[in-house]
């Protein structure tokens, strides 16, 4: 008995990451894509954004995670696009900021995941957020003056924003509800 409970125990664990992985490769599929309605002044949603902060939200998250997690997200869209100025290091910085934010300001988990208010407003500030560290990225660099990059951030930004937000309960929702029949089948 023991031994077949270990094993669905061990296939529910696999289904978990199964999940993860599928949707993770699904955001990175649909990263390149430039369908209509999904692009806004030459910008479309940050799909990998849009997945870190629907994952981090969940219950249970440590910094520590939202950061690992960041970081192979944002390895992933370096390989796909230039990887100068590194993704990761936004991605990290949303990752933490989701979980901490969520945890200091003690916001009901149940508001969170049933509203799609909460998801937008949040997806919304974050792609704000890594677009800002993107630019900050640029000037450090140095190739690029800072009323240049300032003229692209604004624009860039707020298309990132906008668009990525309007896209999070597409992402988040169906996340959402895989996450929880997992994690059900791992109580049962």
């Amino acid at each position: 008995m023991k031994a077949l409970s270990r094993m669905f125990g061990r296939s529910r664990k696999f289904l978990n990451f199964g999940v993860t992985f599928v949707s993770v490769l699904l955001c990175l599929l649909i990263l390149p894509a430039r369908m209509p309605g999904m692009e806004l002044l030459g910008i479309s949603p940050n799909w990998l954004l849009i997945w870190l902060v629907a994952w981090s939200i969940k219950r249970k998250r440590t910094v520590w995670g939202a950061a690992s997690m960041g970081v192979v997200l944002g390895f992933l869209q370096d390989a796909m696009t230039a990887p100068h100025p590194s993704h990761a290091v936004s991605l990290v910085i949303v990752g933490v900021l989701t979980v901490v934010l969520l945890k200091t300001w003690s916001i009901p988990a149940d508001i969170v995941e049933r509203d799609p208010i909460p998801i937008a407003l949040i997806v919304f500030a974050m792609a704000v957020v890594a677009e800002t560290v993107m630019g900050l990225q640029f000037l450090a660099m140095g190739d690029r003056g800072l009323v240049e990059i300032w003229s692209d951030h604004q624009r860039v930004a707020l298309c990132s924003a906008i668009l990525s937000s309007l896209w999070a309960p597409v992402i988040y929702f169906p996340l959402n509800h895989l996450w929880e029949m997992t994690r059900s089948l791992e109580k049962s």
